[in-house]
């Protein structure tokens, strides 16, 4: 577990006892402490980036500091803390996601780099852990524990074993294993993980967890394996049950999942929360531009009619505690200077924001200096799919006309993820597939240099035209287009081969507009504001070709391909079962997965 020490203690205490000039005083502000509830006039001093004392009431100065910053009356809150969140889900590098969110009072995040693990592996990792060195802000680095989420069932970029957690633990910032998506793995006592995650404990690492409509005995076995968090809950019933037995309950509120309400309906009788804490999981460059980060997550719990201080604590030292980082997460002698100046609470726009005791952001502007850095992996190009041509989008069938039973990836929504199997017949015309009402293909083609490729049937995807693609495709985030005709396939396959990957539109076999996510296929080198209307103008094309029912229609394909979420999902291998964690048959009456 890591811990944050002040570089002299002595002088730290010299400062406490009132021998040594503080070096910032933070006057004329309303404390809210994380520890009792309170609300308080206070004056705080600061010493080489750590709190030295705070007065708890409010003195009219002079401040024994060798500057001071007056609150003019606004409320005082520790820096907020993402527990559990994916840098490469805003589409921006470290540094430039840093530039985005420090000004909304976020100063540290618990990120887990998986989806660039899964196309670089170990380097991926590195490079994401180096990129946030020496910001304004702290970004602390989970280990990827399922690179690929399911072996056997999909082919990623890498494959994570035991060694490589070892290996990773070493990093100056790591703090823990990653989500450990493979819950099933978990429950039954799969050699595999179990590996992992006694590689993770014997190198002091928290183990957070992924165990979506987990409960009961299966709760307990996965709790007894070894993780104690979990960001995928989605009902208040299930937070009950997971706050029941001692899990930290991570309620998200990304750019593509919504669970905060819910599940604050859900507990909101109970009486103590001290394992609630609050996520963005995944958040894109327009949501934490003009909504927010941890900030909007925190507003969001407030208008649910969560108690303010309650969100606040949820957001700070909650994540803290449950991280297992000690002296951070709140505004107490001892804790790291991370703080942030509201107007309000209910609003939580951040007025100032202080991270290690220095002024890092102002009205919304930062302020602290972001060294521009030059990594060579942001400079490959991560796209290995080789030479693509118009049969690899083709659905070719074992007979040549006639009828056949197709497995068909079935939406439960138009906005859910959410995936069932249904097995029809299907008519076939000249050994091919003619598509139902509301199908599409589906084509997920491995860009990482394995070579596997598979075609499927979707259905109530939303498309109404053309083509989308993306390489942007949990978890192993390979090449995943989703059409009509394959020529429109094939050019958007070919397009996004070409500019190192990204997402893109096709129709009538024309390029409609591209999104290029050069960096891993994942993130761009721009920065949030170009970003956003770059997203902007895909997803008005995507809108343009039927994607109309999500927010955001970017969003439909990234988890199209993720064998987590049940109950099937496509992969370069072919359709998943995600319960059993197998293939199942595209063409049932032949026993053939392609």
């Amino acid at each position: 577990m890591i811990r944050l020490e002040p570089k002299d203690k002595k002088a730290l205490l010299r400062t406490a006892l009132g021998m040594e000039e503080a070096d910032l005083a933070i006057c004329n502000c309303r404390l809210v402490n994380v520890f009792t509830g309170e609300i308080y006039p206070a004056v705080v001093y600061v010493k080489d980036g750590f709190i030295a004392h705070v007065e708890d009431e409010e003195l009219s100065g002079p401040y024994k500091a060798a500057s001071v910053y007056d609150g003019q009356g606004r409320y005082l809150i520790p820096g907020l803390i993402d527990s559990h969140m994916h840098i490469e889900s805003s589409m921006m590098t470290p540094r430039n996601f840093a530039k985005a969110v420090i000004p909304h009072g976020t100063t540290t995040i618990i990120h887990d780099p998986h989806e660039i693990a899964n196309v670089y592996g170990r380097e991926g990792v590195v490079y994401m852990h180096d990129a946030g060195r020496d910001l304004p802000m702290r970004q602390l680095v989970d280990i990827p524990s399922c690179v690929p989420a399911v072996p056997g069932c999909e082919n990623a970029g890498a494959e994570f074993f035991a060694e490589d957690i070892d290996a990773l633990a070493g990093l100056e910032r790591a703090v823990g294993l990653a989500e450990v998506m493979d819950f099933y793995g978990v429950m039954y006592g799969d050699d595999r993980m179990m590996d992992i995650i006694e590689a993770a404990e014997k190198n002091g690492l928290y183990l957070q967890g992924h165990a979506p409509s987990v409960t009961g005995r299966q709760l307990s076995a996965y709790l007894i394996g070894g993780p104690w968090t979990c960001h995928e809950t989605t009902t208040g019933p299930e937070a009950r049950k997971k706050l029941r037995n001692g899990m930290y309950v991570d309620a998200r509120e990304s750019s593509i999942t919504r669970n905060v309400e819910a599940i604050w309906d859900g507990i909101k009788d109970q009486r103590f929360f001290d394992t609630l804490t609050l996520c963005s999981d995944d958040r894109e460059s327009d949501d934490l531009l003009h909504v927010g980060h941890m900030n909007a997550v925190v507003r969001k719990a407030i208008s649910c009619g969560m108690d303010p201080v309650l969100a606040i604590k949820s957001a700070t030292i909650n994540t803290a505690r449950e991280t297992g980082i000690r002296h951070l997460g709140a505004v107490a002698p001892g804790f790291t200077a991370d703080m942030v100046l509201l107007d309000d609470l209910e609003g939580m726009w951040a007025k100032a924001v202080f991270f290690g005791g220095k002024l890092v952001a102002e009205d919304g502007r930062l302020i602290a200096p972001v060294e521009e850095k030059s990594f060579e992996i942001e400079k490959q190009n991560s796209m290995k799919a080789g030479e693509v041509d118009l049969d690899d989008f083709c659905l070719k069938c074992p007979c040549e006309n006639g009828k056949i039973l197709v497995s068909v990836m079935e939406y439960a929504g138009k906005t859910l993820s959410i995936t069932r199997c249904v097995q029809e017949e299907h008519e076939v015309k000249d050994g091919m597939v003619v598509l139902g009402e509301n199908e599409a293909f589906v084509a997920v083609i491995n860009r990482h240099g394995k070579g596997t490729r598979a075609v499927g049937v979707v259905r109530n995807f939303g498309l109404r035209e053309g083509a989308v693609a993306s390489t942007v495709s949990h978890d192993s985030h390979n090449l995943t287009i989703v059409y009509f005709r394959p020529e429109d396939a094939l050019a958007a396959a070919r397009e996004l081969i070409a500019c190192g990957g990204g997402m893109t539109a096709v129709k009538d076999g024309k390029v409609l507009h591209t999104l290029r996510l050069e960096v891993a296929g994942l993130m761009t080198r721009l920065e949030a504001q170009e970003l956003s209307r770059e997203a902007a103008a895909m997803k008005e094309v995507e809108r343009s070709l039927g994607l109309t029912d999500m927010e955001n229609p970017l969003l439909r394909i990234v988890t199209l391909a993720l064998p987590v979420i049940p109950d099937v999902k496509m992969s370069d291998l072919g359709l998943v079962s995600v319960a059993e964690q197998k293939l199942i048959p595209i063409f049932p009456e032949y026993g053939t997965e392609k």
